[in-house]
């Protein structure tokens, strides 16, 4: 009989547990990692004719990169854009015997789906505090559609408690190269425009940022994000229209 997700899922926090999600990777990690990038950035350069702009926006230290999200293609785009280890949530159920392993060198961080994880968001500002970019898709799941969806506040409250700056992401094209139900993604053209980074609202005079000043930063976080969208795919050749 197979286990209830349940018990999986604590599983699966047990290993987040022993091993605090700001622990430093280890060389054989990092060649691991590497080595997979690589052959990724390589991969979508050969396939989508993958273009990455704006690279010059991208801060030398730790930062939160916030990109849409219409693809399970995103991950291995947004891999492409910086050479050092990017940090990512991914459901805690997939830390299964040596794929816990695989995961964790991949810089994966434990979530766990359909419920309000704060440890998860403490990981995350853990993991930025010790020096590696984050990726946080604002939306938090993928959408479908030329509008950004209802944002989440994950990457301004990352920023609020850590200073960092948020930089926003568009992906052209990534749908069209593998929409939902697809099982293999198509040669499209896949543009990745990185915006100008938005930096930490100032703090209170007591130094507590308020719950206002998070979701002002995260409308803001959405229209730059739009903003990335909407000229990525007139750039991959998959222009924005709004919907009727």
């Amino acid at each position: 009989m197979s286990e209830p997700e349940g018990e999986l899922g604590r599983r699966a926090r047990r290993v987040h547990q022993s091993r605090p999600a700001d622990t430093p990777p280890s060389r054989g990690e990092m060649r691991f990692y590497t080595f997979i990038r690589r052959l990724i950035f390589g991969l979508c350069r050969l396939w989508f004719r993958l273009e990455i702009r704006g690279r010059e926006h991208l801060p030398e230290g730790p930062f939160v990169l916030a990109p849409i999200h219409r693809s399970n293609l995103d991950f291995a785009l947004v891999s492409s854009v910086v050479t050092r280890r990017m940090r990512f949530l991914a459901k805690d159920t997939i830390w299964k015997g040596a794929w816990g392993r695989i995961w964790d060198a991949l810089g994966a961080i434990p979530v766990h789906r359909g419920t309000p994880d704060r440890d998860s968001l403490k990981a995350c500002v853990a993991v930025v505090g010790a020096g590696e970019p984050l990726v946080l898709f604002p939306e938090g799941t993928r959408q479908t559609g030329p509008r950004i969806h209802e944002c989440f506040d994950g990457a301004a409250f990352v920023q609020a408690r850590t200073g960092v700056p948020i930089v926003p992401v568009g992906i052209g094209g990534s749908e069209a190269a593998m929409p939902k139900g697809s099982k293999f993604p198509k040669p499209r053209r896949v543009v990745v425009v990185i915006g100008p980074p938005l930096s930490a609202p100032e703090r209170a005079a007591s130094g507590v940022v308020r719950r206002s000043s998070v979701r002002r930063q995260t409308e803001l976080l959405a229209a730059a994000v739009q903003a990335q969208f909407d000229e990525a795919q007139a750039l991959a050749g998959t222009p924005n229209t709004p919907e009727s």
